[in-house]
């Protein structure tokens, strides 16, 4: 919203902080046409975040979206959330759990990115082997070693 002065320092825009400033307790205006809570004004703003008072929270861009996937990644992306899925209903071990956790940092890499990397993808298929006592019956399991086989080659 934007507001002017006008040349005695009184503000037109009638807002809040003209009737704070204008009331019979409130404080007489600043220099400048501000009250005590002061006069904020904005021309035009465009491709910003613009946050006021405390304990703000600011996010410039798309929140909540994921990137664009290449059917691969997409492919890979269900089967990591299936097997995080299924991990959650087998014997807890060290190595489930590494592989959990491992698992979560993919789908993260994978939403926000859309791709995971080559090493993440490596890490992921050396922890199947690890925990493929527990995994090994799993058809997610199955599902995301093969996903990771085909964009890891092999």
């Amino acid at each position: 919203m934007a507001m002017a002065d006008t040349e005695d320092g009184s503000d037109m825009g009638g807002g809040a902080d003209h009737a704070a400033g204008s009331s019979g307790g409130g404080a007489a205006p600043a220099a400048g046409g501000g009250s005590k809570f002061g006069n904020i004004r904005f021309g035009s703003v465009q491709g910003s975040a613009i946050g006021f008072g405390d304990h703000n929270h600011i996010v410039n861009g798309r929140q909540g979206e994921a990137a664009p996937c290449d059917p691969a990644y997409q492919e890979l992306l269900e089967a990591v959330r299936q097997l995080a899925e299924d991990l959650r209903r087998v014997v807890p071990s060290p190595e489930v759990g590494a592989l959990s956790d491992e698992l979560d940092r993919a789908e993260d890499e994978i939403q926000r990115t859309g791709r995971a990397g080559a090493g993440r993808l490596a890490r992921i298929r050396v922890m199947l082997q690890d925990a493929s006592a527990s995994v090994g019956m799993l058809a997610s399991g199955v599902a995301v070693g093969q996903a990771v086989g085909a964009l890891l080659g092999g």
